[in-house]
């Protein structure tokens, strides 16, 4: 695959945010080595223009009459390479040049594996939900179980309104839209790709363990009772240092911490020291002094591992850089020719920015509570992709819950990236 042509924008009216958008993309497509032909497009916009769906997701096939296939949504923010626009008007496209059979479009009036043709098998998924459909992480798992690899990315889309999603297929329509126009509220959304499609996918859980993994040897519903045959109160104060003798400064510390969890037989604390794709983080809600127990926002059962952990502006921007860095890691060859072996050794401003050989393109969903505050300024979240990725191709948004395998989490980022032909 060839670089995606991306384009992003901001203005109080959205057909100038779509002019800009548009020139943009266009101009890439223009460029020797850069893919001329895409297919699918990838929209996502902000919620002040979620009111105008209909109208830009028109205009934008209407303009590049050569994308037939086009999946997205809404969030309170949205991203592209090194920059976010977070509470303000904004849109992000990427064009990516995938042949039509390697990947199909799908939503809830167009289920994935409903009228496949060719023989098309899905191995992955980007996928787009409303937080409010039933039953929401058992469809999720449903989906995750269609594919090969069990292996979907994406989000919930978010927004003070009613959240929107795109899903277009096939010149306007996917088989069994009727006159569906291509936006839709509830339900999953989104894009299955074949085994031709390559991708490398990380989690970001932004948090740090801050004491050594544990095994839930006691629990009632959502309270911890037990953990490592003692009282699960008096190992987290033991694992923090504190003490309720001093509530004042225990509290603080207790507000900072969560619980990262996992299925019995899964390590929480991996090799690294971090937490996996395997764990989802959930909050500490309460504490329960006379069973000594300790009370999260998840049900649990005997057996599950655990740690305590903290999130922070360090411990996000640390974790981050991780899960870019093995993206990266995966991506470079065991041998590289002499002049690319030198630019590596460039000094990393210089390596920076230049594009990223071995990525076509890239989608960043993050949470709708981390962005640019929680990595210390506007923006700066999007910076460390770009600063460890280099000037690649990449549109995203703020979620209201990560997806990632099978899992739906929260207060996370999920990194995925299109390798490129040269791979």
């Amino acid at each position: 695959m060839k670089p995606f042509p991306y384009g992003h924008a901001t203005h109080p009216q959205w057909p100038m945010a779509a002019a800009l958008v548009l020139a943009q993309l266009r101009a890439q497509m223009a460029l020797r080595g850069h893919a001329s032909a895409p297919t699918l497009g990838l929209l996502y916009i902000t919620d002040h223009y979620a009111g105008a769906a209909q109208e830009i997701l028109d205009h934008l096939s209407a303009e590049l009459r050569e994308v037939t296939d086009w999946s997205g949504g809404v969030g309170v923010g949205i991203a592209s390479n090194n920059v976010e626009y977070f509470d303000e008007p904004g849109m992000a496209v990427m064009l990516c040049e995938i042949p039509s059979h390697h990947y199909r479009v799908f939503s809830g009036v167009a289920p994935l594996g409903v009228g496949e043709g060719m023989g098309f098998e899905p191995h992955t998924a980007l996928v787009h939900a409303d937080a409010s459909t039933p039953d929401l992480a058992e469809l999720i798992a449903e989906m995750a179980a269609r594919t090969a690899t069990g292996y979907l990315f994406g989000g919930l889309v978010s927004g003070r309104g009613e959240p929107v999603q795109f899903a277009v297929g096939g010149n306007g329509n996917i088989k069994g839209h009727g006159a569906a126009g291509g936006v839709f509220r509830g339900g999953l959304s989104g894009v299955a790709f074949g085994e031709e499609v390559s991708l490398v996918s990380r989690v970001t859980q932004g948090c740090q363990p801050v004491a050594p993994q544990r095994i839930i040897t006691g629990c009632d519903g959502h309270v911890l009772t037990e953990l490592d045959g003692e009282p699960a109160l008096d190992v987290l104060l033991g694992d923090l240092g504190i003490s309720l003798e001093q509530p004042q400064a225990a509290m603080t510390r207790l507000r900072a911490t969560l619980v990262g969890l996992t299925e019995a037989g899964s390590d929480a604390v991996g090799r690294t020291g971090n937490f996996g794709a395997d764990v989802t983080v959930r909050h500490i809600i309460g504490l329960d002094p006379v069973r000594r127990g300790v009370a999260i926002a998840q049900q649990v059962t005997p057996g599950m591992r655990m740690a305590f952990c903290q999130r922070d502006v360090q411990a996000a921007r640390a974790d981050l850089m991780r899960v870019c860095a093995e993206i990266r890691e995966e991506l470079e060859p065991e041998e590289m020719p002499q002049p690319v072996a030198a630019s590596l050794e460039s000094p990393p401003a210089l390596r920076a920015s230049r594009p990223a050989s071995r990525i076509a393109g890239a989608v960043y969903i993050s949470c709708a509570g981390r962005g640019g505050p929680h990595f210390g300024g506007p923006s700066a979240e999007l910076q460390i992709v770009r600063h460890a990725l280099g000037d690649v191709p990449l549109v995203g948004f703020f979620a209201g819950g990560e997806i990632a395998r099978h899992n739906l989490y929260g207060y996370t980022g999920v990194l995925t990236v299109f390798r490129s032909a040269s791979d």
